[in-house]
């Protein structure tokens, strides 16, 4: 599995998005499902690129999309059900072509590091095609 916040990373503050646990997210067991991560770093990553100005919905309309090509998610600790969650969020790596993200999943209290991951994606156009992020784009979803 890759690091992820190696100190070889861009020294960058990871944006961070809170809720709580809704009980619809929790399983049998009173615990967090395990695809819910998945869904919390999207949350993550949406709330990272609109505090930066970028909206994918405008792109979406332009014909531009972006496609998750690999995520992973550690589970260190179990979440559970009203518990004050804290996603931090980070780009890794960018370019023209596709982005990274870096993902912190913490509980409020006591803070906790409950799961970690990476996504990495690609930008397609409207025919599922890599395409390239037009410029006036590029600035907002760089690293730093």
């Amino acid at each position: 599995m890759r690091s992820c916040y190696t100190p070889t990373r861009l020294a960058e503050q990871p944006h961070q998005t809170r809720f709580r646990v809704r009980y619809a997210e929790t399983d049998q067991m009173g615990v967090v499902y395990h695809a819910n991560y998945l869904i919390w770093m999207e949350v993550g990553r949406v709330e990272l690129v609109r505090s930066r100005g970028f909206v994918y919905k405008a792109l979406e309309a332009e014909g531009l999309f972006l496609s998750v090509i690999e995520a992973n998610c550690r589970y260190l600790f179990p979440a559970r059900y009203d518990q004050e969650v804290i996603v931090e969020t980070k780009v890794t790596k960018s370019n023209s072509r596709g982005v990274e993200f870096d993902y912190r999943i913490l509980s409020a209290e006591p803070e906790r590091l409950l799961a970690e991951g990476f996504t990495k994606h690609l930008w397609l156009n409207r025919e599922m095609r890599p395409a390239r992020l037009p410029e006036q784009y590029r600035d907002s979803i760089r690293l730093g």
